[in-house]
């Protein structure tokens, strides 16, 4: 048997009447560019979030950027975030010239770790970022009460964790704003590259507005330095038609994490560190990632039974190469390095079988057995 890491074909073929439809009706159209689907998204995702305001933007790395320059941070700021997720968080921090500060995370959660957030801040930090790793959100009210007692602006990544929620509150509306990918994995993806950001504050969404556009209002006339990241009405109509079915397709990945977790504990006891959902929270499992010794092993051997699997991620952020400027040294985040070598997602979408779980789950067992 094979196992994939993600099949889209299932979804896609349930939806394919729909699908072309819209896109025939955005063609007709000839409307392309910040049409009424982008709109309709836009609202939609905002009302989600429980939030006023969504802009939709090129990408979900654009989202976390657009964000941070419309609230001012630029060269010489400071931006506390985690230093175990994809490259895009620390990256936005970058381009926007500031540092990224990097604080250790919760070996539970994987999420960043709130009591070790206040002794890196400064008179230059501008803003935290919390990401919500693989679907879990962070552990906001200790952010929250940090980011409150210094005036500090908080930004949600919330790439991997759309209709997660945090002691009854949805992720969008736990901080000053939020951004979400829509990349084709995500739990609501896109046929190609899409994103958005929400807030609450009307000055800041018009500001992100202006910034998508080249910074430019009204037309040709540029007050400050944009670029051009519109999401555009392609890829907004396929996700006005996936966004109905998102809190279902929510409830499958729930189903799955709990039978993996089961099936898990069940065959290999302790041998396996199953995900664990923190209190108050509703976990949407972008990613069911299990803690293993012999990781690397265990995937090749999967591999070569049929299973594929990822490793989100090899390498922590302040090792990467080109923060070599910044001076982190292995050994400076022991808890993110530790994950680094021991974390491992398996197949997870909402269309995976039972008979596709039993057969990871044997495949595991072999491995350790």
């Amino acid at each position: 048997m094979k196992v994939p890491m993600l099949d889209l074909s299932e979804q896609y073929l349930s939806l394919r009447d729909d699908m072309l439809q819209v896109l025939d009706e955005v063609m007709k159209s000839s409307r392309f560019i910040l049409g009424d689907n982008v709109k309709k998204l836009e609202q939609d995702v905002a009302a989600y979030s429980n939030v006023p305001y969504g802009i939709g933007v090129a990408n979900g790395s654009d989202a976390l950027h657009i964000a941070l320059q419309a609230h001012g941070v630029t060269a010489g700021d400071e931006v506390i975030t985690t230093p175990f997720t994809f490259f895009a968080t620390a990256g936005a921090i970058a381009r926007c010239n500031a540092t990224p500060v990097f604080v250790d995370i919760d070996p539970v959660t994987f999420n960043i770790d709130p009591s070790k957030i206040e002794e890196k801040i400064t008179d230059k930090t501008k803003a935290i970022i919390p990401v919500h790793l693989y679907g879990q959100v962070s552990d906001m009210d200790g952010i929250m009460e940090v980011a409150k007692k210094h005036n500090i602006f908080v930004l949600e990544d919330a790439a991997q964790a759309i209709g997660a929620t945090y002691k009854g509150k949805t992720v969008g509306e736990l901080a000053d704003a939020a951004t979400y990918s829509f990349f084709p994995t995500k739990n609501l993806g896109a046929y190609g590259d899409a994103g958005m950001i929400v807030t609450k504050h009307e000055d800041l969404a018009e500001k992100m507005r202006v910034i998508r556009v080249h910074g430019s209002k009204p037309k040709y006339y540029h007050h400050v330095l944009g670029y051009n990241s519109r999401l555009d009405e392609m890829q907004a109509a396929i996700l006005n038609v996936k966004f109905p079915h998102l809190n279902e397709w929510s409830k499958k990945r729930r189903a799955h994490a709990n039978r993996y977790s089961e099936m898990l504990t069940a065959a290999l006891g302790d041998q396996v560190v199953t995900p664990v959902e923190a209190e108050g929270n509703y976990h949407v499992f972008h990613q069911y990632t299990i803690r293993v010794e012999k990781r690397d092993e265990l995937q090749k051997f999967l591999a070569e039974q049929g299973v594929s699997t990822m490793i989100y991620y090899p390498q922590p952020l302040h090792l990467q190469p080109v923060f070599k400027e910044l001076d982190y040294k292995e050994g400076d985040f022991p808890v993110t390095e530790k994950a680094t070598k021991e974390a491992i997602s398996l197949p997870m979408f909402p269309e995976l079988s039972e008979e596709q779980q039993n057969y990871v789950v044997e495949c595991i067992t072999k491995f350790y057995q």
